[in-house]
């Protein structure tokens, strides 16, 4: 990225450049209507990453899957089977009937591989893939703007959020019955008289609508910081190697870079793991009658 002045960019123009997404405006005009109505906004740098990363961490599951031996299992099979023992561990911990299981352990471990391999797009330059996109984006007809760590990304970790409540609500009716589950909507959590139908329905509906929104902004909220935290350290490199100052702060720099990704690998892996804990938990909860 270049200021328009022919100078380097500026420490705020160098982090809202690099905060900026690939973005698509999808309109879709009524035909009764001559107004373009706008539904929303596609941030496609997020998709695209996403997309390819859940077809990466599939692969990677299906290759372990493959590869199994009932012998001496490899490196990559061993931690496979270690993750795969951790989620069954958690899920038996929460949702005690075995046939849910069946669907929900998989699932929880698709999650938290999934959120673990967004998280870890953390861990590369925060230059290296929207320098290759700044050459090939333009050429291409888009913006050379390029965010690759998904879950720095609020609609993607909102859309998550919404998915495990679309399946906590399947679970309601699923082992309740439309029909307790509804009755459970009205009569929890102060009682089921007639007067107090309101307030247990609006309780009912701000819990959901709580713990939706915090599973996803917990997510964001973590990876954004730790996004930003590449890239002040980034700035702080570049400011280095433009004044010309010494080699001890520019070996500052660098060790300050590898100190923060190795803390890194603590949050993107902690995270994943809150993410699909907090998805088991809820999963559970529908299972359990007020």
């Amino acid at each position: 990225m270049a200021a328009e002045n022919g100078h380097g960019p500026s420490a705020s123009e160098y982090i809202q450049h690099h905060l900026q997404h690939l973005q698509k405006n999808f309109s879709f005009e009524s035909v009764k209507q001559t107004s373009i109505v706008d539904f929303s906004v596609f941030n496609l740098d997020s998709v695209f990453c996403s997309v390819l990363l859940g077809v990466l961490g599939c692969l990677l599951l299906w290759m372990a899957a493959r590869r199994a031996t009932a012998g001496v299992p490899g490196r990559f099979q061993a931690a496979v089977e270690i993750i795969c023992e951790l989620v069954e561990t958690q899920a038996k911990g929460v949702i005690h009937n075995e046939t849910s299981r069946k669907i929900v352990s998989p699932l929880a471990l698709t999650v938290f591989v999934w959120i673990f391999l967004m998280n870890a797009m953390d861990m590369l330059p925060v230059d290296l893939l929207p320098q290759i996109w700044h050459t090939a984006g333009p050429a291409l007809g888009f913006k050379d703007y390029l965010r690759v760590v998904p879950t720095a990304d609020l609609s993607t970790t909102l859309g998550l959020s919404i998915s495990v409540l679309l399946v906590c609500i399947f679970y309601n009716i699923k082992i309740k019955g439309l029909g307790g589950w509804g009755h459970e909507l009205i009569s929890a959590p102060f009682g089921a008289h007639p007067v107090l139908w309101p307030f247990n329905l609006g309780m009912q509906l701000i819990e959901f609508v709580a713990k939706t929104v915090s599973h996803g902004m917990r997510l964001f909220g973590n990876m954004f910081a730790g996004e930003l935290v590449f890239m002040l350290i980034a700035v702080m490199g570049g400011s280095f190697a433009l004044s010309g100052t010494g080699i001890g702060l520019a070996i500052g720099h660098v060790l300050a870079g590898t100190v923060w990704t190795l803390f890194h690998i603590l949050i993107i892996t902690l995270q994943a793991f809150i993410f699909m804990m907090l998805t088991l938990i809820y999963v559970g909860q529908a299972h359990d009658a007020h």
